[in-house]
């Protein structure tokens, strides 16, 4: 009888050491995977020297998103997971726009500099520094900052300010649907990046599910995943174009 309980419980532990690990990897995933669909563009940028063809305006979408979300955090903590995976997307998302600039200034020879102190809305997101995308984002996160500040205590400011976050992270793909069909091209854009965004977004949309998470999350991760399927719709629709180059 003892053997038999005692076999039983080293099960019951068994059980609990996979599950505990599955969850650990779900984490990590979680926290590092959202980088990982930008490392085949970064690598794309690096190796042409050329920023062309991929929208910068996705960095904008993803800084503002998670800019928010963190704030949202302050007044409805979700998970930590979540929370660093923000972090972790605002550092990739400036690594990549470092990397823009520095190819920009390489390739071109203008001597029209337009900077984010100029305030000119005609060159929003088009600075010739990488200093000026600095600027933006200490300013936005101020602001944010003064205004969760005031507003903390409301319920509909939190829930309202989760809600743009994810409504914002869920239109990451429109900057580079809306280019791909001013081009009439998907040349300069990684097709590994815009796959790995799509094998990620079911990934988190499944997590946000199964873990519960407010619903704005699992929201945002379903409209992400239509706009996947246009950006692969654009592939196969341009891919018989000359200028259309599969990394």
């Amino acid at each position: 009888m003892a053997d038999a309980d005692s076999q039983s419980l080293l099960s019951e532990l068994g059980t609990d050491s996979v599950w505990s690990s599955l969850s650990w990897l779900a984490s990590f995933l979680m926290v590092f995977g959202g980088a990982a669909p930008y490392i085949p563009q970064y690598r794309h940028i690096q190796r042409s020297g050329s920023a062309e063809g991929f929208s910068t305006h996705m960095c904008l979408v993803m800084l503002v998103a998670n800019i928010l979300r963190l704030f949202f955090w302050f007044g409805r903590h979700f998970e930590v997971t979540l929370l660093l995976q923000s972090i972790v997307l605002i550092i990739t998302m400036l690594a990549l726009l470092h990397l823009c600039c520095t190819v920009q200034r390489s390739s071109t020879m203008s001597t029209s500099r337009h900077f984010f102190t100029d305030f000119d809305p005609g060159y929003f997101w088009a600075w010739s520094r990488f200093l000026d995308y600095i600027q933006f984002c200490i300013s936005f996160t101020v602001l944010c900052l003064f205004i969760t500040y005031l507003l903390i205590d409301s319920q509909l400011f939190v829930e309202t300010l989760g809600f743009s976050a994810v409504l914002i992270e869920a239109m990451l793909g429109v900057p580079q649907l809306f280019q791909n069909f001013k081009n009439k091209s998907t040349a300069g854009m990684s097709v590994k990046m815009v796959l790995l965004w799509t094998l990620g977004d079911v990934f988190k949309t499944t997590y946000f599910i199964t873990n519960a998470t407010p619903v704005q999350f699992w929201v945002c991760g379903a409209v992400q995943i239509c706009i996947d399927i246009g950006i692969f719709f654009q592939v196969f629709t341009y891919g018989q174009g000359e200028h259309v180059k599969y990394i």
